[in-house]
């Protein structure tokens, strides 16, 4: 496909949209840019519970952290190495910059997948009432195609708002559980930490 039929194809799928096509379509890129987004920073896979990586990067501090759970451990351990009062707040600011990472663009992903059905709600009204006000007027064969281009601008704009809430919605929900399950092990890693700290300095009075 050149750049011409592109062109084509795509003035074609705004006129069939009618008014909300612009807004959908910015909706499906803004959409797909904060998944997009989210999936990069959680991709990742966690290769082990999260004490056997505290061991292992106690073990082998120079190796580098293969996500965000461990780029928070090897945080965290520095801290602990530089014995630094307060371990638990201390933990607590930096990690806040790991949830504030991976929960970005949450809020933003949320308000496009409850707009976008709204939107093509709103173009099946507008589709609606052009098909009446043909009816109405007997204007059969109108300029913007009457009955039956009225019939399909509704049914397009409601097709093309639940494609864009139905896999954002699946996508959003898969990677929210993700996000869960990574500030419960930095909430587990920190737990861990300020215990192993506080353990030593009870054995070494």
């Amino acid at each position: 496909m050149d750049l011409t039929e592109l062109i084509i194809l795509t003035k074609a799928l705004f006129v069939a949209g009618g008014i909300v096509m612009p807004p959908l379509v910015l909706c499906i890129l803004l959409l797909w840019y904060g998944l997009g987004y989210r999936f990069w920073v959680m991709k990742e896979p966690k290769w082990m519970g999260v004490r056997d990586m505290l061991k292992y990067y106690q073990e082998h501090n120079e190796k580098p952290a293969k996500n965000i759970v461990a780029r928070a451990i090897k945080q965290g351990l520095e801290f602990r190495k530089k014995g630094v009062k307060n371990l638990r707040r201390h933990l607590d600011a930096a990690f806040y910059e790991y949830e504030r990472e991976i929960g970005k663009f949450s809020v933003l992903i949320h308000v496009v997948i409850l707009i976008s059905p709204l939107l093509g709600l709103l173009g099946t009204v507008i589709g609606m009432i052009e098909t009446f006000d043909s009816l109405a007027t007997m204007t059969l064969h109108s300029q913007s195609g009457g009955i039956a281009g009225g019939i399909s601008q509704a049914l397009f704009t409601t097709q093309m708002g639940l494609t864009v809430a139905i896999p954002g919605l699946l996508a959003h929900s898969i990677l929210n559980r993700k996000q869960q399950q990574i500030e419960q092990d930095l909430e587990q890693v920190k737990d861990i930490l300020c215990h192993q700290t506080t353990v030593k300095k009870f054995s070494e009075k």
